[in-house]
């Protein structure tokens, strides 16, 4: 069998604050065990997701380094346009931020751009309809 991805793995730097902006974009990742570092999610479509701490990530690697600028991004289609203006709404009302508001783009998709706890870049996206 060919090697396929699986996993974006993000390092965070507050566990239950990320867990909690997570939440809002309808994942339901289960809450960490005391003391760990690390919590995953399946997402309905079979994709997996996992929170690292930064203390875990140090604590395997000691030599880790956080990154700095936009180096990725994680996108989350929702069923349509309205649908990303009311969840980019309910994002910057939990107090997160909003990095681009919602537009329509040139390439036939609503989309919007929402910073998660640690800066990462989070697309919501939906087809825009098309006129026949």
């Amino acid at each position: 069998m060919p090697i396929r991805p699986d996993m974006v793995g993000l390092v965070v730097h507050d566990l239950e604050r990320s867990l909690a902006f997570y939440r809002l974009l309808g994942l339901e990742p289960k809450a960490p065990e005391k003391g760990e570092g690390y919590v995953e999610v399946i997402t309905p479509n079979g994709y997996r997701i996992s929170w690292n701490t930064v203390a875990m990530v140090k604590g395997i690697d000691p030599t880790w380094t956080e990154p700095h600028g936009h180096r990725m991004e994680l996108a989350f289609r929702c069923d349509d346009p309205d649908e990303v203006n009311a969840t980019y709404a309910s994002v910057l009302a939990a107090g997160h931020i909003g990095h681009k508001e919602p537009w329509d783009a040139f390439w036939g998709q609503r989309y919007a751009v929402v910073n998660d706890p640690d800066g990462n870049h989070v697309s919501l996206f939906a087809p825009l309809p098309t006129s026949t």
